[in-house]
């Protein structure tokens, strides 16, 4: 049986090497082509030349270059591959809704603007020889171009708009399939990993092996690269440990089964490797194998602005936001329905491995260089039927996976760490971080605690911002039964959730009213600046932002991209975070607004939008390191979850911190009236938790 599945498979081989040949052969001639539009003869020439890049770079592949080429040469071709899309030549770039618009016209410009992007999601399938994934690309390529030459000249004009978009329409849904499939596979099976080869197999110490991914490798990726190779393997193995051991704890204080397992998700941006091969070391020994895939370019894998996966350097992150509502050409609701369908018969495939995938384990990076979108009218954007079909497939998608997967037996860990980009600071910010990450988790767990003991005696918390922070805020707490055995807070330690220093509950919505402000915070990349959010019995009743000089582009940017396309969005999260040595660091080294979310919400109180901490797994019972049961799993729209489900989820979850030096107050407040100073004026006053403070009355703070 497995010699037929074996000359079945090489007769298929055989069949797409077959097609790219004819393919090429066509693609080869139409630089040199007229069929009477110089624009459209331009657009066309310039693809196909890159695309003839592309088989140039797989013959030097095939040949072994690789390990031939010099660094030099490496960085030359890696180079060459992104050159038209860098900062410095995208105003010209047909990747450029905005130059194809100038160019080609307002609904064709933006048509084949995102059919260019999507040919430049070949490079990865390229690396990976996933042969099928280049033919069909090109394939699409060359039948748009033929659309334009038969309409040109059988009746000397162009092909209208709607000829190209049912091309480009078919395309996705006729290779739906396809794509779930292989999607569903890179997530669950860890055969055939092309990343774990590179991690375990790549001469580390030489840094010319960040090429063969075939992602863009920059200065950043290079210093970061080099900068691993040169640490002590001690070094590199507190880094690794502390990841790894933070996933097995996450199981083991949830009371889930990781002897049961077989795969980790492994995300990462390259130039970490040498502690990826050390996690993955660690992992094994567990008895999980490594399951990693690349971040999305393709329409056909959902890319996204937040990557995920492993992945290269950010060649131009306003391209990205320029394509990030693409999906608009072919959203509909046969779209939708395809793509769930096809999900399904992927996931009951591999409906075997599913049980035994184990969760992500990521490693997140922060410091990359500032980033401030430019919002063009020329890039295509999402209807409102459009976006609210949009986050219903999210929600069912969800629903879908969490059938194969299940939340109950499945966990996850998160770290971070600074990569080069964010300037000179870096070899000591590093090194601090390192520190933060391994900080004594029992002197938090202990102060904490006592800060528990306080909270678990409130109705309700006051906060209240300074310094020009407008934040005013009642948040309702949940009533406690049984106060012997039960308690409102979880007491984060590092485990999943790395580093150290927070407590956090589900808020009660009603009765939770104020507006929470902050001057000036990065999440998931992006820059708020007067970040304002408006809260009525727990949910986002109005919002905006300061970071166009148009309101209705503030309100637009918040709701796209905080609300995540949501009417509004429950209060999800109420915590404080502790960890005042990482607030101490980001104010040494002036990185503040840099911090990702992971971190900063440890430095000080912090409000997440969306679901709760406890989303899909309200039912499994957590217990603090005292043994008191976690009461407020819920709020009273996730215990929506059995009777209206599609109500209960909004499938985000986003973290907005007051820092020290913003918060006036954090008060918790009795049903008697009492109140209980926790933080005044920047500072624990609560007794038993001014310990914290010692971090930053020795940085002078």
């Amino acid at each position: 049986m497995s010699e037929k599945i074996e000359i079945g498979q090489e007769a298929e081989k055989e069949l797409q090497k077959e097609r790219l040949k004819l393919v090429l052969s066509r693609i080869r001639e139409i630089p040199q082509e007229h069929f009477g539009d110089e624009a459209f003869e331009d657009y066309f020439a310039v693809t196909a030349r890159f695309l003839l890049l592309l088989e140039e770079t797989g013959k030097f592949l095939e040949d072994g270059g690789l390990k031939k080429a010099s660094l030099e040469e490496l960085t030359e071709r890696n180079h060459a591959l992104y050159r038209d899309i860098l900062p410095e030549n995208y105003e010209k770039s047909y990747a450029n809704p905005a130059y194809a618009v100038k160019r080609l016209g307002k609904e064709m410009g933006a048509a084949l603007s995102f059919l260019y992007v999507e040919m430049r999601s070949l490079i990865g399938f390229l690396y990976e020889e996933r042969l099928l994934e280049v033919v069909i690309r090109l394939e699409l390529f060359a039948e748009v171009y033929a659309a334009f030459v038969y309409e040109w000249q059988e009746n000397e004009k162009l092909p209208s708009y709607e000829d190209i978009h049912v091309i480009l329409y078919w395309f996705v849904s006729d290779y739906a399939d396809m794509a779930a499939e292989n999607r569903t596979r890179e997530l669950l099976v860890p055969d055939h990993n092309f990343a774990a080869g590179i991690i375990r197999n790549g001469d580390l110490s030489d840094v010319r092996y960040l090429f063969a991914y075939g992602e863009y490798v920059g200065e950043n990726e290079l210093t970061m690269a080099r900068f691993l190779a040169g640490l002590p393997q001690e070094t590199i193995n507190i880094m690794a440990d502390t990841y790894t051991e933070g996933y097995r704890i996450g199981f083991e204080v949830t009371g889930k089964d990781l002897s049961k397992k077989k795969t980790v998700e492994l995300r990462y941006q390259l130039g970490f490797e040498r502690m990826m091969r050390r996690a993955i070391e660690n992992f094994e020994k567990m008895g999980l194998e490594p399951v990693i895939y690349r971040a999305a370019y393709s329409i056909l894998y959902n890319p996204s602005l937040y990557k995920t996966g492993f992945f290269g350097g950010a060649v131009n992150r306003q391209c990205d936001f320029d394509h990030k509502d693409d999906r608009a050409l072919f959203l509909d609701k046969n779209y939708v329905n395809r793509r769930l369908e096809v999900s399904r018969t992927a996931f009951e495939k591999y409906k075997g491995e599913a049980l035994l995938y184990a969760g992500p384990a990521v490693v997140e990076t922060f410091g990359e260089a500032s980033f401030e979108p430019v919002n063009k009218p020329e890039c295509i954007r999402m209807t409102k039927e459009q976006n609210r079909l949009w986050v219903d497939y999210r929600t069912r998608a969800g629903q879908l996976q969490r059938e194969y997967i299940l939340e109950e037996e499945r966990s996850f860990t998160i770290i971070a760490f600074p990569v080069p980009e964010i300037g000179p600071c870096f070899p000591e910010l590093f090194e601090e971080i390192i520190r933060i990450n391994t900080l004594d988790y029992q002197l938090y767990r202990d102060i904490q605690q006592t800060m528990i003991n306080a909270l678990d005696r409130a109705d309700f918390c006051e906060i209240k911002g300074m310094n020009g922070n407008r934040t005013s805020l009642r948040v309702n707490l949940h009533k406690l039964k049984n106060p012997e055995t039960e308690t409102i807070f979880e007491n984060c330690v590092a485990d999943v959730n790395i580093p150290v220093g927070e407590v956090f509950t589900s808020p009660v919505l009603k009765g939770t009213d104020g507006i929470l402000h902050v001057s000036r915070v990065f999440l998931n990349g992006l820059e708020y600046r007067d970040l304002t959010l408006t809260f009525q019995d727990g949910m986002v009743r109005d919002y905006t932002c300061r970071n166009f000089e148009d309101e209705e582009e503030n309100r637009a940017f918040v709701w796209e991209n905080v609300l995540c396309r949501h009417e509004s969005l429950p209060m999800g999260e109420f915590a404080i975070g502790t960890n005042t040595r990482a607030y101490v660091a980001a104010k040494k080294y002036g990185v503040e607004e840099k911090f990702p979310i992971l971190i900063a919400e440890k430095t000080g109180p912090h409000f997440a939008v969306g679901d709760t901490c406890y989303s899909h797994a309200e039912e499994i019972k957590v217990y603090n390191p005292d043994g008191k049961e976690i009461a407020a799993r819920d709020n009273e729209v996730s215990g929506l979850r059995t009777t209206k489900p599609e109500q209960a989820y909004f499938n985000c979850h986003t973290d907005i911190t007051i820092p020290y030096d913003e918060l006036g107050e954090l008060t918790a407040v009795t049903r008697d009236g009492v109140r209980i100073p926790i933080i005044e004026r920047g500072r624990f006053v609560l007794p038993g938790t001014k310990e914290l403070n010692r971090p930053l009355e020795e940085a002078g703070i």
